[in-house]
């Protein structure tokens, strides 16, 4: 993307705030007079930099008070601006959104190592304090990526292994698979160069010779879901290069690279359209429904691969309208629908339907000191998950890792508090079972034994079940 001018910000901005121009004018004002006489490794007037972090965020129609802080986010931390004249000058509000993405002083640290640990969980509590923080860093990250190859390759690297495994994973997990997406591949491109310009060429080879196959899926599923009155939207979406190289072996299928997104009114449609689709084009495995019972961080949607026209294998994902724009921008999507008011809407929203809201707490409590934070963050909330079962077939997302003891305490701490035993698969298994992906749970409790339960502690593994624990004694 080229650099981004004050003007095409606020042309931008206008389209759903224009209320907010003069703030945010003042704000580019008093950033450009800070970082006077300051540049970017590529030789540009450092306001750029901030510019280009808030058209970002107006992209995702951001508030004005998250604008400004876009603009306003570096003055702390690499000018002589300091938290007490924002306040005077923007309010606090803004001047704590400032303050939540600046790094803490280089002096108060005796390492690189110690200095890092610290403003990675400075960053990642950002979640708990206000989730804007988080936007911001993001879209910050994000330029930065987009302009690295300005840095020297030892630079390169290690910039591109901390956003995958920290701005990645964080993205992840407010589900703004758009960001994440775009991070994945900067960061995959600077790591391994080669493998990332091989996977293009087959992709892009891949996809210039099923112009015909795609058109004609368009025009058969629109043409069955019309005679059904259902309304529709279809696109094929092209997945981005680092997804294809985590899930695909080296033989690329149209289904490693291509989705067809089917938009739809509302969810009863969702599942009308999913038998309309298995009508026609026989199913290659099971469907995953992430509507009933979505994932930890939102995702929703009707999931499934389908033998197409010549045996050729495609998937097929059914959502609403709403899902797909909480898919693209997870909690941003408040921005949209509530304006001003979407930090609280985001706030209220990520403490009830974001499991990472809760284990996140849960991890910060016990963390001793920062470096234990950062490991603990990584095994429970940014490394891969595995799905498990309760009896009734509601799917409960756990870390690789988990016993039945984790599990128990995940559905409910009087389940845990009460828990006797664990069957797994129909089979009695020990509290220190190690759970596979798709196992049934079945924990048996005992309410009489609703209590102090100190002998679990042992077998738990996760933040969350260890802290229950540790509570009730």
């Amino acid at each position: 993307m080229k650099n981004i001018s004050l003007e095409k910000l606020l042309n931008l901005v206008k389209t759903y705030d224009p209320k907010s121009i003069d703030l945010i004018k003042k704000a580019y004002e008093y950033a450009k007079t800070m970082h006077e006489g300051q540049f970017r490794k590529s030789g540009e007037p450092y306001i750029i930099h901030p510019l280009c972090v808030a058209y970002y965020l107006a992209q995702m129609n951001a508030d004005s008070k998250t604008i400004c802080a876009g603009i306003l986010h570096d003055t702390i931390e690499d000018t002589k601006s300091t938290k007490e004249e924002l306040i005077d000058l923007f309010g606090p509000e803004i001047a704590q959104l400032v303050d939540g993405v600046t790094k803490l002083p280089k002096f108060n640290f005796s390492s690189k190592n110690e200095e890092t640990y610290a403003n990675e969980r400075k960053f990642i509590l950002g979640l708990l304090e206000d989730v804007r923080i988080i936007f911001i860093k993001l879209c910050d990250r994000l330029h930065n990526m987009r302009t690295l190859n300005f840095m020297p390759e030892y630079k390169q690297k290690k910039i591109a292994n901390e956003t995958l495994q920290i701005y990645v994973p964080l993205a992840k997990q407010i589900g703004a698979s758009k960001i994440k997406h775009d991070l994945e591949d900067l960061a995959f491109y600077y790591l391994e160069r080669d493998t990332y310009k091989s996977i293009e060429e087959k992709r892009n080879e891949l996809f210039t010779n099923i112009y015909q196959f795609e058109e004609e899926i368009l025009f058969h599923v629109s043409k069955l879901l019309k005679n059904s009155e259902i309304p529709n939207k279809l696109k094929f979406e092209i997945k981005n290069i680092y997804y294809i190289y985590r899930k695909s072996n080296k033989n690329l299928n149209i289904y490693d690279i291509l989705a067809l997104k089917t938009i739809v009114d509302n969810i009863n449609n969702c599942y009308k359209t999913m038998g309309i689709l298995h009508g026609e084009y026989h199913p290659l495995n099971e469907i995953k429904d992430s509507i009933y019972v979505p994932r930890a961080n939102m995702y929703r949607s009707l999931d499934t691969i389908l033998i197409g026209p010549n045996g050729k294998l495609f998937q097929a994902q059914i959502r609403t309208d709403e899902m797909d724009k909480v898919d693209t921008y997870g909690l941003a999507v408040h921005w949209v629908k509530h304006k001003e008011d979407a930090g609280y809407q985001m706030e209220k929203d990520l403490k009830t339907n974001y499991q990472c809201f809760d284990s996140l707490n849960e991890i910060n409590k016990l963390s001793k000191d920062n470096q234990q934070f950062i490991s603990k963050v990584q095994r429970e909330l940014f490394s891969d998950k595995i799905y498990v079962f309760t009896p009734r077939g509601e799917p409960i997302e756990l870390p690789i890792g988990s016993t039945p003891v984790d599990f128990a305490y995940k559905i409910h701490t009087d389940i845990g508090n009460s828990m006797v035993k664990a069957m797994v698969n129909d089979k009695f298994v020990p509290n220190d079972y190690v759970l596979k992906p798709n196992d049934r749970v079945y924990i048996i409790t005992n309410f009489i034994q609703l209590g102090n339960r100190q002998d679990l502690l042992e077998d738990a593994t996760t933040s969350l079940a260890i802290s229950k624990i540790k509570k009730n004694n």
